[in-house]
């Protein structure tokens, strides 16, 4: 897959789903939200690091910086 991707993306989703882990944590949030929220950061994490959102790809968008030669 081609990456798609950009570092202030990937920032934003980490911080998002960081602050999802520590509202649960905190029991702020619980029950079937808070199972949702937490599935949504685990993605947000597995995307972050491989540099890929698929739902980008159909819409053929990228936040990835372009490469000059």
């Amino acid at each position: 897959m081609k990456r798609n991707m950009g570092s202030t993306d990937k920032v934003v989703r980490i911080l998002a789903a960081v602050i999802i882990a520590a509202l649960y944590y905190a029991d702020y949030i619980s029950g079937t939200v808070a199972t949702i929220l937490l599935v949504i950061a685990g993605i947000f994490i597995v995307t972050s690091f491989i540099s890929v959102c698929p739902l980008y790809l159909p819409f053929g968008i990228s936040t990835r910086k372009k490469v000059t030669q």
